[in-house]
């Protein structure tokens, strides 16, 4: 699987949240406030489930899922 497609599958799931909202591939989901605590779990779930990857409790790191870019790097690395 390429970034890109990396990309564009973690751009679809979000995009099924943040509606009427053009994001780039650094805005911080969560220090924006458009996304909370709860909706981590939903991405951490989504993750393991689309990619077939563990999300182990060292994953759990804002900054794996703050933007785009960074759960893109962390997919990758993961695979």
């Amino acid at each position: 699987m390429t970034i890109e497609e990396i990309r564009d599958k973690i751009r679809t799931f979000l995009s099924k949240f943040i509606k009427n909202k053009e994001i780039d591939d650094d805005f911080d989901l969560f220090g924006s406030k458009l996304l909370n605590s709860m909706f981590a779990m939903q991405m951490v779930m989504f993750v393991e489930k689309e990619f077939k990857i563990k999300v182990e409790n060292k994953d759990l790191k804002i900054d794996n899922f703050k933007s785009i870019n960074a759960l893109k790097s962390f997919v990758s690395g993961k695979l």
